[in-house]
């Protein structure tokens, strides 16, 4: 009996000793009994792209430096400079120079005006929805398209709203015809098998870059036709857009809503980066109506 006994006891040192030599081993597994608090890698509850962070940031300083810094007659200056105003586009009424900025400005303003706020409650609405859709794109496009997308999609919703508002004395401000555009371009793959809003996602920087949805195909998407309606119902109750210097009430303008929204949706694939080579295409048409290069 006490051999036997021996006989156990060498081989529960055996084990023991293998057990230590287990969790000593370079690849350090992350289950099993050598680790009985493994760390579980998450991702950070907020995850939001430096650019879009650094566009806030620029967002709220503008206002803050109107509000808080300029003087009346300052802040009417920068608007008439910076501001989108239809009527310095219509010689019969404004002759040349009448406005400040002259030439450049009459370029510029279709970007600038989407940079400058009413108020604080304009400027947090407008981040609100940036934050998530901006982000998205941000994820997908990467800075430098992203900036470009909300530079042209801006400059959509100005045209929108210069085609509609002719002549109009009244200044158009605020970022919402690109986090508009930023809504329309996401719906093109947050929806799709592995989206980031698809319940096949996997948490990861690949949620972004899913083949994109054709917009044919959109047509025929419940879950984007649903969206597209609750957009439209926020665009007419929630829209903020035009505002008076004198901070009269003036209506939503809700064209440059849309001009923004139009652009992001049909110009996603302009923004788009190419799938990568690595992974075989899922579709092969080439143009909107049919697919885009993802």
């Amino acid at each position: 009996m006490p051999s036997v006994a021996v006989l156990h006891s060498d081989r529960a040192l055996v084990l023991k000793r293998a057990r230590r030599s287990a969790c000593g081993d370079a690849d350090k597994r992350l289950t099993g009994p050598c680790h009985r608090n493994p760390k579980v890698q998450r991702e950070p509850l907020f995850n939001i792209p430096s650019v879009i962070i650094a566009l806030i940031v620029a967002l709220a300083a503008i206002h803050g430096i109107r509000t808080l810094v300029l003087s009346d007659d300052q802040n009417i200056e920068f608007l008439l400079t910076f501001a989108f105003i239809p009527l310095r586009y219509d010689a019969s009424i404004v002759p040349g120079g009448a406005l400040p900025g002259g030439f450049g400005a009459d370029v510029w303003t279709f970007v600038t005006y989407s940079l400058i706020h009413a108020d604080w409650t304009h400027f947090g609405v407008n981040s609100v929805w940036l934050l998530p859709f901006g982000s998205a794109l941000a994820r997908r496009f990467g800075t430098v398209r992203f900036l470009a997308f909300f530079a042209v999609t801006a400059a959509a919703g100005a045209g929108l709203h210069l085609a509609t508002h002719a002549g109009e004395q009244f200044p158009m401000i605020g970022a919402s015809a690109s986090v508009s555009g930023a809504m329309a371009a996401a719906m093109r793959f947050a929806f799709q098998r592995g989206g980031p809003l698809n319940m096949m996602r996997t948490g990861d920087d690949e949620d972004y870059r899913v083949p994109a949805i054709s917009l044919v195909g959109m047509l025929t998407d419940a879950r984007i036709l649903i969206f597209l309606g609750v957009w439209f119902a926020i665009n007419i109750i929630f829209g903020v857009g035009s505002f008076s210097i004198t901070g009269g009430e003036q209506p939503v303008a809700w064209q440059a809503h849309i001009g923004g929204f139009l652009a992001g949706l049909l110009l996603f694939s302009w923004f788009d980066p190419p799938a990568s080579p690595i992974a075989p295409p899922i579709q092969h048409q080439d143009d909107d109506f049919g697919a885009t290069r993802h």
